[in-house]
């Protein structure tokens, strides 16, 4: 298992890093957003560059993906 860092670029997590295990390039995460207001979805694809490293950018998603992305 390795640790490797990640930072979030876009929408409501923009300028967040995170640490994650085992990092697979594709990946789409789900953020649900629920501050005194309406329900907010957002959706971060996984990617890496070698000048930049792991970084999650903000994406839209298809609504029949929906329910197989991962939730932070």
């Amino acid at each position: 298992m390795t640790e490797e860092n990640v930072r979030f670029f876009g929408g409501p997590l923009d300028g967040r890093v995170q640490t994650l295990d085992d990092p697979v390039s594709g990946t789409v995460m789900r953020h649900v957003h629920l501050h005194e207001g309406p329900k907010i979805e957002t959706f971060y694809q996984l990617g890496f560059t070698p000048e930049a490293g792991w970084e999650y950018r903000l994406c839209g998603l298809p609504a029949s993906e929906v329910d197989e992305a991962r939730e932070l």
